[in-house]
């Protein structure tokens, strides 16, 4: 309960500074893995509406986003297209029918959740995703020099008595082994210092998986 109230905080603080900036790119990203006009998306963590605000000029979709923060649920209703839908739901798992959906996405989530938390929500999405469909998420990882801010940062939150919002770091190697597990099977990591899309790096390393 600690950490959800936590990451609800700190989401809500920092959104709006990076939401301009990330709504492109993660536009670009669920695009290059495989959305396409008349696919449904289910974006988790869809915080603030950045990815539905920039699909909206670029695809006919079926869009679900959903989240545990009313306040940008809300802000997300506004600036997107009347059809597109928006949830709270708080459970480790994908409130839809089995083999329903094309696509499900989830920036910057596993990041600050626990690792058992995230692998519950992966088990439930490969139920989701249609034969063929597509998970798309970003992760933080200690083999990219670049992600060492991130937990240098909260290393030093510990050393101050500060209460720190969890930065969970999630290895190449854990993701394959999760994929097997599961049934997945991993389409591609893309390094988040890399200027994949549009020139630009997302920061977060990216993990495409197939059903």
């Amino acid at each position: 309960m600690v950490c959800i109230i936590n990451h609800q905080y700190v989401r809500y603080v920092n959104v709006f500074s990076a939401y301009f900036f990330a709504r492109g790119l993660n536009g670009c990203i669920v695009i290059y893995a495989g959305l396409k006009d008349g696919m449904k998306l289910v974006d988790y963590g869809c915080g603030s509406g950045r990815l539905s605000t920039a699909l909206a000029k670029e695809l006919q979709i079926n869009y679900l986003g959903i989240d545990i923060i009313d306040a940008l649920l809300e802000y997300a209703r506004l600036k997107s297209p009347a059809e597109y839908t928006f949830l709270n739901h708080q459970d480790l798992n994908v409130p839809i029918d089995d083999a329903s959906v094309d696509m499900i996405c989830a920036f910057s989530l596993f990041t600050h959740l626990l690792q058992a938390e995230s692998y519950l929500y992966m088990e439930d999405m490969y139920r989701a995703l249609k034969p063929g469909g597509r998970l798309v998420f970003s992760f933080l990882e200690f083999a990219l020099p670049s992600h060492w801010f991130y937990f240098e940062a909260t290393v030093t939150q510990h050393k101050t008595n500060t209460t720190p919002h969890l930065n969970m770091f999630m290895e190449k190697t854990a993701i394959q082994q999760w994929a097997n597990h599961i049934g997945f099977k991993v389409v591609e990591f893309i390094n988040g210092d890399i200027n994949h899309f549009n020139g630009n790096a997302l920061g977060q390393s990216v993990a495409i998986l197939e059903k």
